[in-house]
């Protein structure tokens, strides 16, 4: 029996790494995902550490009312340049036209509502659709200089500034980095578990419903093999190449988080590569139970085109679990650890945290998607018996 075993998984797996498609989908998938993490955690380290307020342009009229706000403006390194009146039709034209970040408007009662003591309106016009940085820079501004108008006046009528925070709340955070890393990090690195349904989809696909298009099924299920060898063959066939480009994506990811200077945005990772070897390990089983549910479905479906279509939608099922518990903000439970994909993705964002889980979470995401693989097993062996699927009827 192991002897025909090995025979149905070694022809299946070489002819998987002939496919010019197979060997692409998995090099595709192994880069792509740690690259894509890698563009756009050093894009939140680079602007997170360029120079402060660099490039802003504020387009004033009426400037020459608060001279005071012009220059506190100029502090904070926005460069105010005073522009003539216009209506509403030319501030949105100026806008669109990106030659500044905001305008900032002072009406002609600014002057003497702000010598009565009266509230003096300024107009800060933006584009809600274009890069908001600098507009909230100059919104920061202004806070600060109506604040330090307010006490200034109440100081002049003998009340002290104090009188209007009579509670002032001192805020601690006890959480470390590595916890506060897992949960922005831990979101992101959920998608690193989906390429387990892509690696292997072309060879399971290929191995069953292109099999039996072709008609080289037959002549393979007439040699003396049971059926639950054949379908275990095609089967680790096909999730080798998920274990292989999930292994390597996993390794890649941790060696780009490793060598980014997380510090700079105030994050850090520090799961060792101990950790990460365990992490793969669980992971196994959730190959093979995206590979034995690809050839379940594919063997099911009447033709390869029906089968990759059908699996396309098939394969969005198991990202479910992980979407509702991130829209719904749960918090981490033992039931989530026996949901395939959702055990996984819990499993890495807890390890994250560097925190001491134990054991039992490794075993139960290990033992669901083994148990749910062996389950799909079963049936494609039950299906492929059946006569009108080797007819395709």
């Amino acid at each position: 029996m192991t002897s025909k075993f090995l025979v149905v998984f070694k022809k299946e797996f070489r002819e998987s790494l002939r496919d010019k498609r197979s060997l692409g989908l998995l090099a595709l998938f192994t880069l792509m995902y740690p690259v894509l993490l890698g563009v756009l955690l050093h894009q939140w380290i680079d602007r997170a550490t360029k120079p402060e307020r660099e490039g802003i342009v504020l387009a004033v009229i009426g400037g020459a009312q608060a001279p005071t706000l012009m220059a506190q403006l100029k502090q904070k390194n926005v460069t105010v340049r005073d522009t003539p009146p216009m209506d509403e039709a030319a501030i949105g034209d100026l806008l669109r036209a990106h030659k500044a970040a905001a305008v900032l408007r002072l009406p002609g009662k600014y002057a003497s509502d702000y010598a009565a003591m009266r509230p003096a309106r300024i107009e800060l016009w933006f584009d809600s659709s274009t890069e908001q940085d600098g507009r909230r820079d100059v919104e920061d501004v202004l806070n600060a200089y109506g604040a330090n108008i307010a006490s200034a006046r109440l100081l002049a009528h003998g009340v002290s500034p104090a009188a209007l925070s009579p509670v002032q709340v001192q805020r601690y955070d006890t959480g470390t980095t590595a916890a506060r890393s897992a949960g922005v990090i831990g979101g992101i690195l959920g998608f690193l578990f989906f390429p387990a349904f892509i690696c292997g989809l072309s060879a399971a696909v290929d191995s069953t419903a292109g099999e039996r298009e072709r008609r080289s099924l037959e002549v393979l299920m007439a040699q003396p093999v049971r059926t639950w060898e054949l379908v275990a063959g095609k089967w680790l066939a096909a999730a080798a190449l998920a274990v292989i480009g999930i292994t390597l994506e996993l390794m890649l990811a941790h060696a780009i988080l490793s060598w980014m200077p997380l510090e700079e945005i105030g994050m850090s990772w520090r799961v060792g590569w101990g950790r990460l070897l365990l992490v793969c390990l669980a992971s196994v089983p959730l190959s093979l139970f995206a590979a034995a549910m690809q050839i379940a479905v594919a063997m099911n479906a009447r033709s390869f085109k029906e089968a990759q279509s059908v699996l396309s939608i098939v394969m969005l099922v198991p990202m479910l679990p992980g979407l509702a518990v991130s829209m719904l903000e749960l918090k981490t439970a033992s039931w989530m650890y026996l949901v395939p994909m959702l055990s996984n993705q819990t499993l890495l964002r807890e390890t994250a945290k560097g925190g001491d889980i134990g054991f039992l979470p490794f075993v139960l995401t290990f033992l669901c998607s083994a148990l749910a693989a062996l389950a799909a097993v079963a049936f494609a062996a039950w299906r492929m018996k059946s006569e009108r699927y080797v007819l395709a009827v």
